[in-house]
């Protein structure tokens, strides 16, 4: 029986793509599953997305944006991460409780490849909205920080850190230090700073990058919510997230628009 020959359309479909969809279809799966494997759907969640911002960067800026971005985001969030958990500078005292696989310089290694997954789609989401150098910088530290109201609720609900000095915090966001936010608004500004001096802007706004930045926050809101039983952070995470992240959906929204009514 002679092979099926692939559409035109499917060959065309750049690898990055790919790995967002699998991204994706593995973050529905994790609130489906029992406890147990959870810890490894964490994980795989996390390398998925990884391989997709990375895929996504070396598709507009090539193999140099590449090693940029993982040297930058990743070697940047390790930095911070290892300085953090060893000294609390500059997120506050914390620890990490073993379950999110090997580790290196005492954080787990799947921590630094998190920064990476979502410092290019805050990048992408930065330079969408902003124009100047200071504008975009700031815009993409935000976007970067926000996600954390979602991320750091869910992963000390799941055990996988702790806070030795957890409060005050956010309001309606318990068990999360304010010293935490303003560690991540230091280190992604410095990330961001760095990431756009060394990656040229592009043309126009990266899909994957804006569906994996888009992804996250909406499916965010609903899963604290629906599935992992924290409404205060998915009200708080959805109003600061928010704050980027529906700008960011009606920017997209007017240029989509616009390229409509060329001729």
């Amino acid at each position: 029986m002679a092979l099926a020959v692939p559409s035109r359309s499917l060959r065309a479909v750049h690898p990055a793509w790919l790995l967002v969809a699998a991204a994706i279809a593995s973050q529905i799966l994790y609130p489906l599953l029992p406890d147990g494997p959870r810890t490894e759907i964490t994980t795989a969640s996390v390398v998925l997305f990884f391989l997709a911002a990375v895929a996504d960067v070396t598709r507009v800026h090539g193999g140099r944006g590449a090693v940029l971005l993982i040297t930058i985001a990743g070697g940047g969030g390790l930095l911070a991460e290892a300085v953090g958990v060893h000294t609390g500078f500059p997120f506050g005292t914390y620890a990490y409780s073993g379950t999110l696989g090997p580790e290196l310089l005492g954080v787990p290694v799947v921590i630094p490849l998190a920064w990476v997954m979502m410092a290019w789609p805050a990048l992408v989401v930065a330079r969408t909205l902003a124009r100047r150098p200071g504008a975009v910088v700031a815009v993409g530290a935000l976007a970067l920080t926000a996600w954390d109201v979602f991320l750091d609720p869910q992963m000390v609900d799941a055990g996988h850190w702790t806070w030795t000095h957890p409060d005050p915090g956010l309001p309606l966001v318990p068990g999360i230090p304010l010293t935490n936010y303003l560690g991540w608004l230091l280190v992604t500004t410095l990330i961001m700073a760095a990431l756009h001096m060394t990656l040229p802007p592009h043309d126009s706004p990266s899909g994957p990058a804006a569906a994996l930045y888009l992804w996250v926050y909406f499916s965010s809101v609903m899963a604290h919510v629906v599935f992992f039983g924290l409404p205060g952070s998915a009200v708080m995470g959805g109003i600061l997230m928010g704050a980027i992240a529906i700008p960011f959906t009606l920017a997209l929204l007017r240029r989509r628009a616009r390229e409509q009514e060329r001729p």
